[in-house]
């Protein structure tokens, strides 16, 4: 018989475009650290997201906006991406782009609301009551059967709970009995009821039986410290868009009808705008008696520019909403027409009263010093060894053409070094890649130079 090691399933994870950023990259006072996170640069820039992001955790910025504006490849998706990472995974951070709100099934505003109400976070807190300690006695009382017969039905059922600090006996209803026996609850066993609900939960056994046998299938938990009846705080963070969705499926019940309708249902359905008053209701009360709390996240579209006047429109009256989320626009565009009109122009596309409403943040062009310690981070996320020679090279690739086609020539200079039996990249194996492919420059340059011989 061969053994063998077995590999882990868990997923590696896949290395994208903005894996290396970790934060914005600044000090305590808030100003930024030339090269910090997996940032480079955009000082500025990087001062004044930190800023936002201070706004944001005091609640201070609900319901305004920011837009991200420079030219394409300066680092506005990696600001967003940032601020993300600096807010932390308890607020609510939702991402899309200009072009998701154009859909078949749904309309342009609700795909829009939609991913508002994701951007909205609601931390409910509640306490609960529970009996927690190890099994000392399990005893169902038994009683004749009301309805006659031979068999007889578990009246109630008297259980001992044993923690640190004491011991307690409690008797359960008959139902509690059977959830017991579904947990397999034997006497040793730790456990804990929710007093509530009457909800059982067996934790394993205690570790005062652990020596039992050589081999042991069964997990051993400590005794519990305290008393056995305990007040618990349960934290649950959920979006409103949660809610909506939880309350939009209609109940149906369990006939074939149904059933059927069920499966014959689209899979997007529109959340109608009267519920969505509802659980605001709702969770306005929450807030009132201090149940929930409310969490603004943010919201990021990018490419904003691809939205249409009517969404513009609607996004002044989403933005005004007393639940609102912070939202964060990015654009590469100057001055261009706005979608869905014959001859307005704007500066980013954007109509000029929506601009006015924005805190807009600048990005500018790297410099060939910024763009050799950006490609020298990417390198080392993906794991890739490169000279220094080779490293300049490539910066005067990317300062010639884009920092994106620099970055996407280090897999193919790495492959082509590792073809050689090299270890390391070197200045030939960059020039022979960038020799076998084009950059955006180079290419629309050809298509000049060579107009008559391509189809109109």
């Amino acid at each position: 018989m061969k053994i063998e090691e077995v590999k882990s399933t868990a997923k590696t994870q896949r290395i994208s475009a903005h894996t290396h950023i970790k934060g914005l990259g600044l000090d305590e006072n808030g100003v930024p650290i030339q090269m910090a996170a997996g940032l480079v640069g955009q000082e500025s820039a990087r001062e004044a997201a930190g800023i936002v992001v201070d706004m944001i955790r005091s609640k201070k910025m609900a319901g305004r906006a920011l837009l991200l504006a420079g030219p394409p490849g300066t680092g506005k998706t990696a600001i967003a991406l940032a601020i993300a990472q600096e807010l932390g995974n308890k607020v609510p951070f939702c991402p899309m782009v200009g072009s998701e709100v154009y859909s078949t099934e749904i309309k342009k505003t609700e795909v829009l609301m939609e991913n508002f109400r994701r951007a909205i976070g609601l931390r409910i807190r509640e306490t609960k009551e529970v009996y927690e300690g190890e099994v000392t006695e399990l005893t169902p009382v038994e009683t004749e059967n009301p309805a006659g017969g031979y068999g007889k039905t578990v009246s109630h059922v008297i259980i001992g709970l044993k923690t640190a600090k004491g011991t307690k006996n409690l008797k359960l209803d008959p139902t509690i009995y059977e959830s017991l026996q579904k947990e397999k609850v034997e006497v040793g066993d730790v456990i804990y009821i929710e007093a509530n609900s009457g909800a059982v939960k067996r934790q394993g056994r205690s570790d005062t039986f652990a020596t039992e046998f050589d081999l042991e299938a069964e997990e051993y938990v400590p005794l519990p410290k305290g008393d056995v009846h305990k007040k618990k705080e349960v934290v649950q963070d959920v979006t409103l868009h949660d809610l909506d969705c939880a309350n939009a499926r209609p109940q149906g019940g369990h006939d074939i009808m149904s059933m059927m309708g069920q499966l014959m249902k689209p899979k997007k359905t529109e959340i109608t705008d009267k519920l969505r008053k509802e659980i605001n209701k709702v969770v306005n009360k929450y807030i009132d008696q201090g149940i929930a709390e409310l969490v603004p996240g943010v919201l990021f579209i990018d490419e904003v520019h691809m939205l249409d006047i009517e969404t513009f429109t609607y996004l002044h009256r989403a933005l005004e909403s007393a639940i609102a989320p912070i939202v964060i626009f990015a654009t590469n565009r100057g001055r261009c027409q706005i979608r869905g009109t014959e001859d307005v122009i704007s500066p980013h596309g954007i109509p000029l009263d929506l601009l006015d409403r924005l805190l807009i943040i600048r990005t500018l062009p790297y410099n060939k010093s910024e763009l050799l310690q950006i490609l020298k981070l990417r390198a080392n996320t993906e794991g890739i060894s490169i000279d220094d020679e080779a490293l300049t090279a490539l910066s005067e690739v990317g300062a010639n053409s884009t920092l994106r086609y620099a970055a996407q020539l280090l897999t193919p200079s790495w492959l082509a070094a590792r073809a050689e039996g090299a270890t390391r990249i070197a200045p030939s194996h960059v020039r022979s890649v960038h020799a076998l492919f084009l950059d955006a420059k180079s290419s629309a340059r050809i298509l000049t130079q060579h107009s008559d011989k391509y189809m109109k």
